[in-house]
């Protein structure tokens, strides 16, 4: 089987390691799982410990997830650094507490185990609270399955919800946007002075509209709903270029949105998720505090290499040379290959 017409198109370094899967898998040796068709189509988590598992012993593949994991390691060390750097920000302006009163954390090893299972295992240990409403943070290093766990914990618990600070940001922008173009300024960081991050942050509400929770945004002239405008307005350029100015000086007034959003949430009756980092997590008040752990910081990469060699099949290989591979694993494993 010609591998490299696989590959054609894709990055020099997933090319290589992509082509080097596929010679192996017209091999006679078996793999050590069974790669199908089907399995790849999923693309989900079972896939990736799929293909993880049939190259565990391949030092190419070894050497692609350091390289995965190195680059993870060095973007999340970065990411809370500035995250960091926002929050001393805000406790330094008396926004934030410097030492919140954070309540233990449960940490769940996700080592060896299925996004079903850590989401099971989750849900067990919140009991019959699930059934009233609560509110649940989820966190963890880059890697460790925390947007897929939350995605089946979507699936399995009632009245849930997802939380994400992104439009609370986006409209935080789009006031300060507004206000420098009504004092006919350019934006900048120095536009926006402690008093008027102040007055753009009372522009913001969150409750019921119409039967349902939103954000509201009132004031600067402007009288929206993100559900509404979520799409379209918000995703203007003129608010994504200004975001990072924005998100930088304004994460304690975010914090603190989020935090009552979700007690309203919860006082409702809803299940509140909150995945991310543990810097703005632990202004959130929640017995239900979940981290997601893995002892080898190496499956990390291991996880992401994985996910790009997905990434990389699904995109290249056609449903023909599909066929082909898996007669091939059909002929020397007895059940497919990829």
């Amino acid at each position: 089987m010609n591998a490299t017409s696989l590959c054609v198109g894709l990055d020099q370094t997933v090319r290589g390691y992509f082509a080097q899967a596929l010679s192996m898998l017209d091999s006679s040796a078996p793999p050590l799982v069974p790669l199908s068709r089907a399995l790849l189509k999923r693309g989900d988590d079972s896939t990736s410990n799929a293909i993880i598992a049939a190259f565990a012993c391949d030092s190419t593949f070894a050497a692609f997830a350091k390289n995965e994991m190195d680059g993870i390691i060095a973007r999340d060390d970065e990411d809370a650094e500035k995250l960091a750097a926002g929050i001393r920000e805000a406790v330094a302006r008396g926004v934030l507490d410097p030492n919140p009163p954070v309540e233990p954390v449960c940490k769940v090893n996700v080592a060896g185990k299925s996004a079903d299972q850590v989401a099971g295992e989750i849900v067990a240990k919140l009991g019959a609270e699930a059934s009233t409403g609560c509110v649940l943070v989820l966190q963890g290093l880059s890697g460790t399955g925390k947007g897929t766990t939350v995605s089946k914990l979507e699936m399995l618990l009632p009245k849930c919800v997802c939380w994400s600070n992104g439009n609370v940001f986006r409209s935080l922008t789009l006031l300060a946007v507004t206000h420098c173009e009504k004092e006919g300024v350019p934006f900048s960081a120095e536009a926006i002075t402690p008093a008027v991050l102040a007055k753009l942050v009372k522009c913001l509400s969150f409750g019921k509209f119409g039967g349902k929770f939103d954000i509201r945004i009132k004031g600067m002239g402007l009288d929206l709903l993100v559900s509404e405008i979520a799409n379209t307005t918000l995703k203007e350029p003129r608010v994504g270029k200004n975001i990072p100015t924005i998100a930088k000086m304004s994460q304690g007034e975010v914090i603190k949105f989020a935090a009552g959003a979700a007690e309203q949430m919860r006082s409702a009756g809803h299940n509140v998720l909150m995945e991310g980092r543990s810097q703005t997590l632990d202004y959130v008040r929640t017995p239900h505090r979940f981290e997601l752990t893995l002892p080898d910081p190496s499956v990390i990469g291991q996880r992401r290499a994985a996910q790009r060699m997905m990434a990389a099949a699904l995109q290249e290989v056609s449903d023909a040379d599909l066929s082909v591979v898996g007669a091939a694993g059909e002929a020397g494993a007895g059940d497919a290959g990829l």
